[in-house]
């Protein structure tokens, strides 16, 4: 007899899951039958047809053209570096704003894409947002952001699939989100999710597709200037030490309590560039998510300092720009009851 807890119950399950090869041949299976009933089934048609989600198709690593593969049917061109760019396009299933969706779509449908230099700067960033996610494993760390363009052209079947994954994307938005008006080069939306390679490619950290390491809560971008500050509400999981359970939540819609690294004085260089941000025309953006196996973060917006006690860390009362969306706000509040 074994009693385990929902955490790793889940884990154990979903193991289980993706040791059994006929549930992936079966899959596939039903796709082949599916083709030969409507030829040129689309990843969308193939979700309605068959009642999958998208989970079903992009768990393990896997992807709608390895499936397609599976099930025998023709595809297009396979470039040098397939096996690793179909593996990154489940990386891509959190997006859901119509800004990034209809970009990309738009841009992969092109088979000689134009200089990246001659494109205005909110769109270049929108395109390295989407490089640094997918090229992220190739070991080439001085890949220029137009060698990254280059390498993902030559990937047609790669291309297809995520313009396919981008039209079911764009019927799955839940959130109405807002442009940043204050950075608007930054194409960045508020309540939209972004993973920190995005984040990273957005505030263009650095200038070709490859983002630095950013393990901490907070990254700073001096180029806008910018502190980027992302938490994890739920601390229960997903290895925090004692040190690092920092107490974060939302007090209403509009307050944020949020704490600082555990090494952050009040008199600090960076104690002071949070309490002295506005004056300084420095920016807060603030990225939260429930827990930490969510690879996407919620962008919050911009905030501002309200009032802090007490450092190592600090405790910090950040005031939203644009209020929390009610159910954002009752999940976050779940999320740390």
């Amino acid at each position: 007899h074994m009693e385990l807890d929902r955490v790793a119950s889940e884990r154990v399950i979903e193991s289980i899951k993706r040791s059994v090869p006929t549930r992936w041949k079966e899959k596939a299976a039903e796709l082949a039958s599916l083709e030969q009933e409507n030829p040129g089934l689309s990843l969308g048609a193939f979700l309605a047809a068959s009642g999958l989600d998208l989970e079903d198709i992009y768990a393990g690593s896997r992807s709608w053209s390895d499936l397609c593969e599976q099930a025998g049917l023709q595809l297009r061109a396979i470039g040098p570096h397939e096996k690793i760019l179909r593996r990154a396009c489940g990386r891509l299933v959190h997006v859901d704003d119509s800004d990034r969706l209809d970009m990309w779509r738009q841009w992969l449908r092109i088979d000689n894409p134009s200089d990246i230099s001659l494109m205005p700067e909110r769109e270049r960033r929108l395109v390295r947002m989407l490089l640094s996610q997918l090229l992220d494993q190739i070991p080439d760390n001085e890949m220029t952001l137009m060698e990254g363009v280059e390498l993902l052209s030559a990937h047609p079947q790669v291309r297809a699939e995520l313009v396919e994954l981008f039209d079911v994307l764009s019927d799955k938005i839940a959130h109405l989100s807002t442009p940043l008006h204050s950075l608007p080069d930054m194409p960045l939306r508020v309540m939209a999710r972004y993973t920190r390679l995005e984040i990273l490619a957005a505030c263009t950290v650095a200038p070709g597709v490859v983002m630095p390491l950013w393990q901490t809560g907070v990254y700073y971008a001096k180029g806008l200037p910018a502190d980027l500050c992302a938490f994890t509400l739920d601390k229960t999981s997903g290895g925090f030490s004692p040190t690092t359970r920092y107490r974060d939540y939302a007090i209403n819609r509009n307050l944020i309590h949020w704490e600082s690294q555990s090494g952050t004085r009040a008199a600090s260089a960076t104690g002071q560039r949070y309490q002295e941000h506005k004056a300084r025309g420095s920016h807060i953006l603030l990225f939260a998510r429930n827990r930490s196996d969510e690879r996407a973060f919620y962008f919050l917006g911009p905030a501002t300092y309200v009032s802090h006690e007490g450092e190592l860390p600090m405790a910090i009362t950040w005031k939203l720009q644009y209020p929390l969306p009610g159910d954002l706000f009752a999940a976050f509040a779940a999320a740390v009851a």
